[in-house]
This record gives C-alpha cells, structure tokens and sequence, in this order.
C-alpha cells in the first residue's frame, strides 16, 4: 500500500471509530490490540499492520452503516 493509502485509510478509520459507540470500539480493540485494551484508538490505528487496514475499514464502514440503517 502506498504512502497516501495509508494515511487516508488511518485518517478515516479514525473517524469511523469516533463515531461507534464504547462496546463498538472495545470489539475493534479486542480484535487489533486484545493484549493492550487500554490503549488508544488512535494508537492502536497508527500501529496496525497496512495489510489489515482494509478489513478494519470494512468493518467500520459495515458498523456504521448498520447503526444508520437501524436509526441510531
């Protein structure tokens, strides 16, 4: 993945999570950081292997889109 890839996948997995609720944002974390869930999300983004960036952004994007189609 490129540089610029990279950065905008981070930048918007961050704003994705921003706006998932505390339990929707502890399941992200036990998925890319279960021996740290004490870090922060912002962290744990910045860390993540480029190779899983574009299944987390998959799942946000899916969790979202759930939550709009339920009216939440």
């Amino acid at each position: 993945m490129n540089d610029q890839l990279e950065t905008y996948a981070r930048n918007t997995l961050k704003e994705g999570l921003a706006q998932c609720s505390d339990s929707e944002q502890l399941v992200f974390k036990r998925m890319y950081s279960y021996d740290n869930l004490d870090m922060p999300l912002s962290k744990i983004v910045d860390g993540m292997d480029p190779d899983r960036l574009d299944w987390a952004m998959d799942q946000v994007k899916r969790t979202l889109n759930n939550k709009r189609d339920r009216g939440l």
